[in-house]
């Protein structure tokens, strides 16, 4: 008999490599896609077709999750702690709709949970936070490649520059709820 209680929560917060790799890290998370989530394209789009900004969609991971070792509110703070919510469309480098900040809840509790999380973050941060909250419609899960991206290229020089920094952010302010 199993005692655990699996969730799902599914986070845009740029590029899904980098978000992957974060919560990778983390004790209690099972299972992360990458995909697409939150636009009005009819059938499962391409990596190549979420690049040209045309459909609607942002680069999302969906984390499955054991909730009895590490919250959805632990997620929310782990997940807005480590990208900066606070930019329009863009992280770092990386501009366009799809790199937005955004939570896609899967029910109404995470919904409050979400709201509650944004609003208790908002005095950390100097500009408004522009963090997306919107019910998740669809996920599309993305091409074989960007699965485990960061684990399998960690020498190429986006990881290395952009997402290992990421990483030691998330050491330093999370080091209690690593695996």
């Amino acid at each position: 008999m199993s005692n655990k209680k699996i969730e799902l929560a599914t986070f845009g917060g740029g590029c899904f490599w980098c978000t992957e790799a974060i919560f990778q890290e983390i004790k209690g998370v099972e299972r992360i896609e990458s995909g697409y989530s939150g636009g009005n394209a009819p059938g499962h789009p391409t990596y190549r077709e979420i690049c040209s900004g045309l459909t609607g969609h942002a680069e999302v991971i969906q984390v499955t999750f054991d909730a009895n070792i590490i919250s959805y509110e632990d997620l929310l703070v782990i997940f807005m702690t480590t990208h900066d919510p606070t930019t329009l469309n863009q992280q770092g480098a990386d501009v366009g709709t799809q790199y937005r900040s955004v939570i896609y809840y899967h029910d109404d509790v995470q919904k409050g949970i979400a709201k509650g999380v944004l609003d208790d973050l908002k005095v950390y941060f100097e500009k408004p936070i522009v963090t997306e909250l919107s019910p998740l419609d669809i996920f599309y899960k993305a091409e074989d490649y960007h699965q485990n991206y960061y684990r399998s290229n960690q020498d190429q020089g986006y990881c290395s520059f952009v997402i290992t920094p990421k990483l030691s952010k998330l050491r330093a302010l999370h080091a209690n709820k690593l695996k």
